[in-house]
Order: structure tokens, then C-alpha cells, then sequence
């Protein structure tokens, strides 16, 4: 077993499978890791709630009776921590100089410097600090978190530009995507769920969480513009008001779906849509989805978010306009382009987490054995 690894995210381990999930189910085959998200807010804390949700995996949950400042809550958490490191059964001796890992920047000045880290990693997979209900502290926090990290990755080419210009060991590496796992779509024994299955066809498909990002004018065109198709919306809601949502009758809000079933939800869909909205906070998104949708074998239309236009433009669909995107989902279900789904599978194909998390290590593995050198 080699370094053990403390996660710092913003994003709980149930929610939509994303980027963190990816890449730390597969470092976990090597290393432990303790993956530790934000407090929940409960009668009976403050405590900690371990749970192992796969081999190699703990998941500590922080239990605090009421919302403080996040200063005074990493002043109850961290000791909690620390006991649970030293006399916890399942982490009792098993995270000496662990390498702390940070998705958010709000925890990082109470914690870098007290775990023994021997190498402090930031992976700046959305530019936080332009996202609703951003705490107003949330950019200090990160420059203190760029002065401290050893290693920087970025999850887009925006973001990489933006760090870059911040820190001396920025690396881009963007969207991967479980190749094998998507293919599925393309399988025929692979069935689709009922929840997609009974809605009439076509079906113009999202999956993920449904928040500030997206564009739901350009929903509520949509379903007016293709009145006998159905739109499914695949994915938990997150910071919007239900109230918001498009309510046409053949819209329709699915919640949160196993990713255990997704290809055979997108297997049911006959064009998947990234229908995001252009503002501050899609700015530096690099969906996941892209090339899920891609290795699914599926025609692909988005908006002109900028990671996509420059990565994906020769295999998605990306409108400029509301027009361009109707008729882009017209074009796409009138005749699916043969050639365009190919290139996009063979694309996912070389995108896999397998090889992306392995590059991503080897640049931790040589920060942490200069940092040991020069301790030494």
C-alpha cells in the first residue's frame, strides 16, 4: 500500500458521480484514503460518521448541531479528526504522512500543516468562488491554498490558463470518462429503465445535477419547439428553486439515478443535450458528460460553453444561439451523422480515468519525494 491519501470535498461521496468519485475509486486500489466532506448539520454532534463506501475508501462525514463560521467549525472538526486517526479501527495507523487533497479551498488553512502531510494537492476541477451562494471569503481562502500546494490540476483548459498564471505547477488534465461503463449504452442486452423507457419518443436527454448553470429559457424553447418529444432531466436538484423549472408537460424531472444505471438511460435517449446557460459560473466547466455521452454512441448538442467548443467541436454539436440549438436537435434526430459517433467513441476511447489518474499520480509521486529530499 503506498501513501495514504486525505480527501478534502465539497461534494458528498452519494451525490452525482463525478471527478472526485472517479479518480479516487481507482487510486483507492493503492492507497487509503479518507475521503472527508463538509459537515452535515444534525441534533447530537459534533461527532464524525465513518462509513467504507467501497474497499480501500472511508468516508468521514463531520455531524455539527448548527451552521457556525467555517473557522469555528474546523475547530470542532479537526479534533475529531485527529482522535478518529489515532484510535479509530478503520484509520488507527493507516494515515501517517498522508498527501492532503483539496476540491474546495475553505478547510485548507486549518488543516494544511496539521496531518503531517508530506505533499498538499489542489485539483480545481470549477472555479468555485463564481458559483450561487459562494462564501464571500471563498478566493482568500484559495490563495492561501495556491501558496501551500505542491501540485495543481485543473479540471479545464480555462481554469489551467487562470492558475497557471497563480502557481508554478499547474497541470490541465479535463474530463475522463469510464469507457467500458458507457459502452454499455451501445449493448443490446442492456435494458432501459422504465422512468425513460415509457416516455414517448424522441427522447432529448441531460443527465447531472441540475443547478445555476443551466439554461432553462432554452429548455422551456425546447419543449415548445419539439412539442411531441419528451425531455428528460436526469439529476438531483442543487441551489435553484423547483419553482423555476420548466413545467410543460413534456418536460420531465427524474431526480437523482444510480450511475450503475445511466447507460441504460442514455441508451433511451435519441439526443443528449448539454443545454448549459453562459454565465460566470459555466465559464471554466469541463462536463463529465461529454464524453459519456460520446462513449455511449449518442448524438451530442451543446451551447458554446468555451472547454467544449475548443475540445469537442468536431464531435458535438455546439449552437452559438437558441436557433442553432433547435436546429441542431432537429438535424440530430432527423439523421444521426454515423461518422461524428465514431469519432466520438474512438475519442472516449483514449480519455480513459485509468490512464488520466495515473499521470495525475506520477506528478504527486515527484512532489512528495522532492518534498522528502529536502526534508532529508
Amino acid at each position: 500500500m503506498q501513501s495514504p491519501i486525505v480527501v478534502h470535498c465539497h461534494l458528498r461521496w452519494d451525490f452525482v458521480w463525478q471527478r472526485p468519485q472517479q479518480i479516487f475509486s481507482r487510486l483507492a486500489a493503492a492507497h487509503r484514503v479518507l475521503f472527508l466532506e463538509e459537515p452535515c448539520y444534525e441534533p447530537g454532534g459534533p461527532t464524525l460518521r465513518l462509513s467504507e463506501p467501497q474497499p480501500g475508501i472511508v468516508r468521514v462525514v463531520p455531524i455539527l448541531p448548527e451552521r457556525q463560521a467555517v473557522d469555528d467549525e474546523c475547530a470542532l472538526v479537526l479534533p475529531l479528526v485527529r482522535a478518529a486517526l489515532e484510535r479509530h479501527p478503520l484509520l488507527a495507523g493507516e494515515f501517517d504522512s498522508p498527501v492532503q487533497w483539496f476540491y474546495s479551498p475553505m478547510s485548507a488553512p486549518d488543516y494544511i500543516g496539521q496531518l503531517g502531510e508530506r505533499c498538499v494537492v489542489y485539483d480545481c476541477m470549477d472555479e468555485l468562488a463564481n458559483f450561487r451562494f459562494a462564501p464571500p471569503d471563498i478566493q482568500e481562502r484559495e490563495s492561501f491554498l495556491l501558496r501551500h500546494a505542491d501540485v495543481v490540476f485543473t479540471g479545464g483548459q480555462q481554469l489551467y490558463q487562470a492558475k497557471s498564471r497563480r502557481h508554478g505547477n499547474v497541470h490541465f488534465y479535463g474530463c475522463g470518462v469510464d469507457a467500458v461503463h458507457f459502452a454499455k449504452a451501445r449493448g443490446e442486452g442492456t435494458p432501459v429503465p422504465p422512468a425513460v423507457a415509457r416516455l414517448p419518443r424522441p427522447v432529448l436527454g441531460y443527465f447531472g445535477v441540475i443547478d445555476e448553470r443551466l439554461d432553462y429559457a432554452l429548455l422551456a424553447r425546447l419543449a415548445e419547439a419539439f412539442p411531441r418529444a419528451s425531455i428528460a432531466m436526469v439529476g438531483p436538484l442543487a441551489k435553484v428553486d423547483p419553482a423555476e423549472l420548466p413545467r410543460a408537460p413534456n418536460v420531465h424531472w427524474l431526480g437523482q439515478q444510480a450511475y450503475a444505471d445511466l447507460p441504460g438511460i442514455v441508451k433511451g435517449f435519441d439526443v443528449c443535450l448539454m443545454p448549459f446557460a453562459l454565465n460566470e459560473a459555466t465559464r471554466y466547466i469541463n462536463p463529465t458528460k461529454t464524453l459519456e455521452y460520446m462513449a455511449a454512441g449518442k448524438p451530442v448538442v451543446s451551447t458554446a460553453v468555451p472547454d467544449v467548443a475548443r475540445q469537442f467541436s468536431s464531435v458535438v454539436d455546439v449552437a452559438q444561439s437558441p436557433e442553432e440549438f433547435m436546429r441542431a436537435v432537429a438535424r440530430s434526430l432527423a439523421a444521426p451523422r454515423g461518422e461524428v459517433i465514431a469519432r466520438g467513441i474512438e475519442q472516449a476511447g483514449r480519455s480513459t480515468w485509468d490512464a488520466i489518474v495515473a499521470l495525475m499520480w506520477g506528478h504527486v509521486a515527484t512532489a512528495a519525494a522532492e518534498n522528502t529530499r529536502l526534508a532529508a
